[in-house]
Parts: C-alpha cells; sequence; structure tokens
C-alpha cells in the first residue's frame, strides 16, 4: 500500500522551472500573435513568473535566454528575481539567430564562426558566475540538408573541441546540460539528433556534464521512458525540458497529448531516483494562441498531476507481479495509479502549503491579467526571439 502522507510530503518538495520566453508572444512559421499585457522586460517577465509561483508553490525558478533576455547587470536581476521570491535558473545559449550560422555554428566549417559561437557560450557561463545559475543549458541547430554537404565525422570533432573549451570554463558547481533532438531546421544530419550522441560526448567531459531531455524531441514512437531509465541508472541525466506534441517539435502545453507517457516517465524518474534537485523540471513551450500565464499554470499542474500517480504506483506489488511473471497484473498495478484522480490529493497539498486548491480559479479572480493589460502598455513587447 502506498503511504499517502509520504506522496504528499514528496509533491511538496517539487519544483518546476519556468521559461522566461513561454511569457512573451510566440506562433507559428506563419505569424507570431500578441496578446495584451505581454512582458516588455525581463522584470516584467519575473513579475509573471513570480504570480505563477504564488498560486502554485511549485514553480520558484525562471530559466533565462540570452541575448533575449539581456541586461546590463545580471546581479541586479538575480536580486529582481529573490525580491519577487524566484531565483535564476539555466541560461540558455542562442547560437541559431544569426546569419553568420546559417551552415552551423560550433560545428560550421569555418574557424571564425566557430569562434564567434564559443566565445557566446563562454559568456553565457560569464553571466552563471553573475546570477548564480548552476546551469548552461546548450542546444543546437547545427547540421547538414544534404549528403556530401560536410563531413560529419569533422563536424563531430568539431563540437566536441567547443564543448570541451567551455566545459573547462565551468566552475565547481556549475554544470552543462546538452540537449538534443533529432531534426529540424537540419533535415539531412542533424549534429546532436539522438541521447545517444548527446551521452558520448557529456560522457567524454566528465560528471559536470548532463543529458538534457526534451519531451518533444523524438520521432512518433519513441519510448521516452526507456531513455530516462536509461540515462539515470548512467548518471547522466541533468533536465528535462517538458513540453507535448503530436508531430513534431510541437511545444505544446506538457500532458497535452499524451498524459500517460508523461506519467510513465514521472514513474521512471521516481523509480530511477531522480526525483532529486539534481534533475531539473523545466518547461519549454510556446504559447502561440492560448492566454500565457493560465497555461504555464496549467503545465504546472499537469505535471503535478503525473508526478502524483506516478507516486502512488504500490512499488511492492509491482515488484511482486514482475518476479512472478504475471503480466496483466504487473500492468494492473500502473494503470490503477494512473487511473486514480489525484486532484483532490493535490488540493490537499495546495491548502497545506497555505494556497488556493484551484490556481486556475485563483489566477481569475486575482485580475493579473486585467491589471498587466492596463498597465503594460507602450514599449516592445517581448516575443519569441527577442
Amino acid at each position: 500500500m502506498t503511504d499517502h502522507a509520504a506522496v504528499k510530503a514528496a509533491l511538496k518538495t517539487q519544483a518546476i522551472e519556468t521559461p522566461s520566453w513561454a511569457y512573451g508572444n510566440s506562433g507559428t512559421r506563419f505569424k507570431v500573435f500578441s496578446q495584451p499585457g505581454v512582458p516588455r522586460t525581463p522584470q516584467e517577465k519575473l513579475d509573471d513568473a513570480a504570480k505563477v509561483h504564488e498560486l502554485t508553490g511549485a514553480a520558484p525558478s525562471v530559466a533565462l535566454h540570452i541575448p533575449w533576455d539581456r541586461v546590463d547587470d545580471y546581479g541586479a536581476l538575480a536580486a529582481d528575481a529573490a525580491e519577487r521570491g524566484l531565483r535564476l535558473g539555466a541560461i540558455n545559449a542562442n547560437v541559431f539567430q544569426d546569419d553568420d550560422y546559417r551552415l552551423g555554428s560550433v560545428c560550421h566549417p569555418d574557424p571564425k564562426v566557430r569562434k564567434k559561437a564559443i566565445g557566446h557560450l563562454l559568456e553565457c557561463v560569464d553571466i552563471m558566475d553573475a546570477t548564480g545559475s548552476r546551469d548552461l543549458k546548450l542546444w543546437f541547430a547545427d547540421g547538414t540538408n544534404y549528403p556530401g554537404q560536410d563531413d560529419i565525422r569533422a563536424r563531430q570533432d568539431r563540437l566536441a573541441e567547443a564543448l570541451a573549451e567551455v566545459y573547462g570554463r565551468l566552475g565547481e558547481d556549475q554544470r552543462m546540460l546538452l540537449e538534443y533532438k533529432f531534426f529540424e531546421p537540419a533535415f539531412y544530419a542533424t549534429d546532436v539528433p539522438d541521447w545517444g550522441t548527446a551521452y558520448a560526448h557529456c560522457l567524454k567531459l566528465g560528471e559536470r556534464a548532463q543529458v538534457v531531455v526534451d519531451t518533444g524531441h523524438h520521432a512518433p514512437g519513441t519510448n521516452i521512458e526507456f531513455i530516462v531509465a536509461t540515462l539515470l541508472r548512467e548518471g547522466k541525466l541533468g533536465a528535462f525540458d517538458f513540453n507535448s506534441r503530436f508531430y513534431a517539435d510541437d511545444d505544446l502545453m506538457v500532458g497535452a497529448a499524451d498524459p500517460f507517457q508523461l506519467f510513465r516517465i514521472m514513474y521512471e524518474v521516481i523509480r530511477g531516483g531522480g526525483f532529486t534537485p539534481d534533475v531539473a523540471f523545466m518547461l519549454d513551450q510556446c504559447h502561440n494562441i492560448e492566454a500565457k500565464i493560465p497555461a504555464i499554470i496549467r503545465s504546472v499542474m499537469n505535471v503535478q498531476e503525473a508526478t502524483a500517480k506516478a507516486l502512488l504506483v504500490d512499488r511492492d506489488a509491482l515488484a511482486a507481479a514482475q518476479r512472478s511473471g504475471d503480466v496483466l497484473a504487473a500492468n494492473a498495478v500502473l494503470m490503477d495509479a494512473y487511473n486514480t484522480d489525484v486532484r483532490p490529493l493535490l488540493a490537499e497539498v495546495r491548502e497545506e502549503l497555505g494556497l488556493d486548491a484551484d490556481p486556475i480559479a485563483a489566477y481569475h479572480r486575482s485580475g493579473w491579467a486585467q491589471k498587466t493589460a492596463a498597465e503594460r502598455v507602450g514599449g516592445a513587447q517581448a516575443g519569441w526571439g527577442a
């Protein structure tokens, strides 16, 4: 039997990092849609993030994206976050939105372009020093579109050299998180296309290099929980980028397409000892047509619900069924936990923390959307790429 008190205690410790860019405008390849009240500055993004944390009690940190969140004084920005009850989380580098990176960044055939890209990555470590951030998160759009366009092995050599230089710059308490994506924008050969490639580079770099699993970055049918279990077993799972996809990298609210998959992933996290601060649970989403803050709150709640169900799995009964080879009984243990309505349990958790049992309803009652729409007039709204 599962100890509900222990489940509630575990849920009270969960921390989900929200991304600064999710509070800004985003859209499709055809149109970026603007909304009233969207932040115009990194400080206004922190205001919105603080509102999410205030209502959920589970979103204490904000990931930054450079140069989208560039400021003159990052120490002051960290202080601004602390004043709002937040901390600054992962620093995300950007080596894909510049004309020089048409043929790649750290894998580019031109050493001058590679030097420029590495310079930006080192700048991000400087920013980490100023903000107190632990994690440098790297995703590369590098790759090729046509056979013969470039030397595949040489590009891996360039990637390894760049990662080694940046890894050597990290402080003792800092980590490098390497993300992978099987395609887009490169269509023939992406330079970091899968968890195996990311793992191989991280293994060579050292223990402070870890793999990021973005739940939208896999081919259809991929067993993501197997990847999670394997990386945890090897001590190389550093973080998640939680989102949801129907077709490719849709960046929808986590759990929107396949909540059962999210539950399976969270079960492997808990089973593998990954429900600790050593594995960062981050959202990476673009809210294109929905209101920003309610969507982020809903995503936080979706992760909480999947986690609660995973914590409710009767692991003793599951292990017994597995040992006896009772396939149906083992599956039934998982399905019983998944089919449990955990919303009352999470409402209890929130009330015990002094929060409203229903964060979405509390947000709508708060008048925050009307307040920000009235106050954030003029200036340039933050958006994808800005």
